[in-house]
């Protein structure tokens, strides 16, 4: 893993490197392009009159405000940046980064997730969290270990089958 930052590991935030480029792209479209269209709404705004009265002028305010809430969020994750890479094919044991397929012992049903940090997670498209109960119970496993995982509806078991 290669680190984005000074180091103290006290923030850290763990992205592949599709995922960091994801964010820099992010921070890039709502420094150039999101931060001058809300000036301009608010400029209109303004242009209307009374900014006691002006649901224009609030909403551009409002829109302002959660923008730049959300650059110095993405500017955060970005700094603390802890780049997860690791090498094709096999691997012997499940880590950040990794691609995992598993058995649901229950119903017998093949699913396939890869591991990320939970900047990056996006369960419906199989990136789950290193923190989500999947993958803390996956982290560190080998192929043919046997996790339970705690969910709402009871405990779940899986079965490793292959990791890439």
């Amino acid at each position: 893993m290669t680190r984005n930052n000074n180091g103290n590991g006290n923030n850290d935030v763990y992205l592949t490197p599709e995922g960091l480029q994801k964010l820099q792209e992010e921070l890039e479209w709502r420094e150039k392009v999101r931060r001058p269209e809300i000036a301009l709404q608010t400029k209109a705004a303004i242009k209307e009159g009374d900014l006691s009265e002006n649901a224009g002028y609030d909403e551009a305010k409002y829109q302002a405000g959660m923008n730049e809430g959300r650059i110095k969020e993405l500017q955060q994750k970005i700094k603390n940046a802890v780049l997860i890479e690791t090498n094709d094919g096999p691997a012997e044991f499940v880590e950040l980064g990794r691609t995992v397929t598993v058995k649901d012992l229950e119903f017998g049903d093949e699913e396939i997730y890869t591991i990320v940090g939970s900047a990056e997670a996006d369960p419906g498209n199989g990136k789950i969290s290193n923190e989500s109960p999947m993958g803390v119970a996956l982290m560190g496993q080998r192929v043919g270990a046997t996790v339970l995982v705690e969910s709402p509806g009871g405990q779940l078991q899986f079965e490793v089958l292959k990791i890439e």
